[in-house]
């Protein structure tokens, strides 16, 4: 009898389906010589601090650092239940050989080999390493199982990562929280985002914008501009001379210019895209790419590549020809397919790019859910971009004259649309704006005179770097520790695109940093947190050195056991040099503090501010609040953020058209009612438009 585990049941139901696995038990499935169970996320984990010496409950600096002799695990809270089911499947004396059939990146390793160590289980192990649920990815999957060894290394690197963020997470936090007196949560990862993200704000608050003026020359489709004045009226002088009179293009600067179709989708990539098209979270989309993922619908989604292996090409071409013609949303006109260009074994690491599976020729997509629909669309249209033609485009530099006077021209024509075509129609389906383009001219006439001109002032200020995004800080997170880096040299980056998700949202709800509409902006927590931390631990080019380290370990080309030695000392130097801080520093976090008043509480008229958890009324005797993981809301597909809490003040509703129903799965429109009773917790009601 050969042991499947998977990590998720989902995932296992698929593979059970596949190898004929097919009668239900309490935790697993049976059938075909084969037991097929899974984990639920992970079912063991690195023990407390607490777990090695009762007297590390309390936070005390003389106990710094805290570095166990020997790591010990334990079996979580919650997974004990389904843990005692695999243990006594593994330990079955029919079980021959246990197949890990969890996620194949370094998480799935990590999941799979705590659970079998803390069973004390020593039987065979093979992987099944697969990037896809379809039925044919699962069966070639198990006619090349590999020996559990050869993951050896990916296990080091994952545990590495588990114990490094023990380690800085425990002494860390625990050393700048006795110092300030207050709870600092201090990550490996997640501080040096929150550096980024406070720097970025800086440069944002501290940037003094400057006005100048520009005048502007129009006639017929030319539209020429002059340098910058820093006077007005020098501006309308320039205006004066040349209203109502005639000008020349005197000289052209033509370059034909290609730019090559986008790459196919990393998990960061489609982050990114699906931010600033859609508005998505990072950790929508990555939730809602792996429910595409288990729907069988999308291959494996949490990859840091863009290319297929060359072995794909077959695989492409079909998915070509399945995609052509067959989108609601996208008129083909002369799509040519080259999926060459998207083929590179060589960039493929653990799982290839996002590509849609052929399983959406059976699948009803108006039928998804929004967000699902929505994140598909976006990996169909980058496939279809990715294996289409260059855009190639003519660039006119032009140099205008009128009465003496020297405008610029910026302008050009489009000789072949390729991808374009595609990216235009995929954002006029999703209703949002075209990415700018340059002003385009019929023609180019050289010493033509052009006119009468209307000429204009306009008055203009230099713009300040925007906050972060989603989609920026992921590109940030990315890019974080390259700059001095060759361009053959491996790159570095701050997290992996599995976890980056995860670490914006733990910023946020360990309230670090803020969301402004679509801007990621620091606390008043944040900033001063970021004021006090030496670069050991905030400098995003350090933890990227890390991250690049872990990478090769799980590639068998450095040593955890030095890895982890580097980290000790680094606490132990930064504990002996924070040995204490003075009064007034450590008033720093209570100093500043500048709440922004959501509305007016509806039961006594006080402002509502934001927490951690809830939105409160600033009078605690009031007791109103509204809950930031509020059922209800949940439950309609929905969040209780700022600005929902915002509308709900000012109306008392608000109106969605998306509101998804868990219960039946349907999507729908109508308004949500705050029906607040006077006391106790706030409720909710539904109207729906008559029809």
């Amino acid at each position: 009898m050969r042991l499947v585990i998977a990590e998720k049941p989902s995932v296992a139901m698929a593979l059970a389906s596949v190898i004929g696995a097919r009668s239900r038990r309490d935790g697993f499935v049976e059938g075909n010589g084969y037991l097929v169970s899974w984990c639920v996320g992970h079912l063991v984990g690195l023990c407390d601090a607490a777990d090695y010496d009762e007297r590390y409950r309390k936070w005390n600096y003389d106990d710094l650092p805290i570095v166990p002799e020997k790591w010990k695990k334990k079996i979580l809270e919650g997974t004990k239940k389904q843990f005692g089911i695999l243990q006594t499947l593994m330990n079955r004396n029919d079980v021959t050989e246990v197949i890990c059939g969890t996620d194949a990146g370094r998480e799935g390793e990590l999941i799979f080999r705590l659970a079998y160590e803390q069973a004390g289980c020593r039987k065979l192990v093979k992987r099944l390493w697969i990037s896809s649920l379809e039925e044919k990815a699962i069966r070639e999957g198990f006619q090349n199982l590999k020996d559990g060894s050869c993951y050896d290394d990916l296990y080091r690197s994952a545990l590495c990562r588990a114990q490094a963020d023990w380690l800085v997470g425990i002494n860390a936090s625990r050393l700048f929280s006795v110092l300030y007196n207050k709870n600092l949560k201090v990550g490996r990862v997640q501080t040096p985002t929150l550096a980024m993200i406070v720097e970025r704000n800086q440069k944002v608050t501290n940037f003094k914008k400057e006005q100048y003026f520009e005048a502007h020359l129009f006639c017929r489709d030319l539209e020429a501009v002059s340098d910058r004045m820093n006077s007005l009226e020098e501006a309308e002088q320039l205006v004066k001379q040349c209203q109502g009179k005639r000008c020349q293009i005197t000289r052209d600067e033509e370059q034909t210019k290609t730019v090559q179709p986008p790459k196919l989708y990393d998990l960061t990539t489609l982050q990114r895209d699906a931010n600033r098209i859609l508005g998505y979270t990072a950790q929508e989309t990555l939730d809602t790419a792996q429910s595409l993922y288990e729907e069988k619908l999308i291959t494996y989604p949490r990859t840091d590549s863009q290319y297929l292996s060359d072995d794909m090409e077959q695989t492409a071409e079909e998915l070509a020809e399945l995609l052509d013609g067959d989108l609601d949303f996208l008129e083909l006109e002369d799509y040519e397919p080259a999926v060459d260009r998207t083929l590179n074994s060589s960039k493929v690491s653990d799982h290839h790019a996002i590509i849609p599976t052929s399983q959406i020729r059976l699948a009803g997509q108006k039928a998804l859910k929004t967000k699902e629909r929505n994140i598909l669309y976006l990996i169909e249209s980058r496939f279809l971009m990715a294996t289409s033609r260059a855009y190639i485009y003519e660039s006119h530099k032009c140099e205008v004259q009128c009465e003496g006077i020297l405008f610029h021209m910026l302008s050009h024509r489009i000789r072949q649309e390729g991808f374009k075509a595609i990216e235009r129609k995929m954002y006029l389906f999703f209703g949002k704006k075209l990415p700018e383009e340059i002003h385009q001219m019929a023609e180019i006439r050289l010493l033509e005179d052009y006119g009468p001109c209307r000429a204009e002032v306009q008055e203009k200020w230099t713009q300040p770097p925007r906050q972060f995004t989603e989609d920026t800080l992921l590109q940030a997170m990315e890019r974080a520790g390259n700059e001095d880096l060759a361009e053959d040299t491996e790159k570095k980056g701050i997290g992996t695109p599995a976890t980056r998700a995860g670490i914006i949202e733990k910023l946020i709800s360990s309230g670090f940093v803020s969301r402004d509409k679509k801007n990621l902006v620091p606390t008043n927590d944040g900033n001063v947190l970021i004021t006090i931390l030496p670069d050991e631990i905030k400098s995003p080019a350090m933890t990227a050195q890390w991250e690049m380290q872990l990478n090769q370990i799980a590639r068998g080309e450095a040593d955890a056991g030095g890895f982890l030695q580097g980290i000790i000392r680094m606490l132990k130097e930064l504990i002996s040099r924070y040995s204490g801080v003075s009064e007034k520093q450590k008033e720093q976090f209570s100093h500043g503090t500048k709440k922004e008043s959501l509305g007016s509480c509806p039961r006594c008229g006080r402002p509502v501010y934001e927490g951690q958890k809830n939105f409160y009324c600033s009078d605690r005797k009031c007791q109103f609040a509204l809950w930031k993981n509020d059922r209800f809301f949940e439950s309609q597909g929905k969040k209780m953020d700022a600005g929902t809490v915002k509308k709900l003040l000012a109306k008392g509703k608000i109106h969605y058209k998306d509101l998804h129903s868990q219960k039946t799965g349907r999507t729908y429109e109508a308004t949500v009612v705050m029906a607040d009773s006077g006391e106790g917790y706030v409720k909710f009601n539904l109207e729906f438009p008559q029809r």
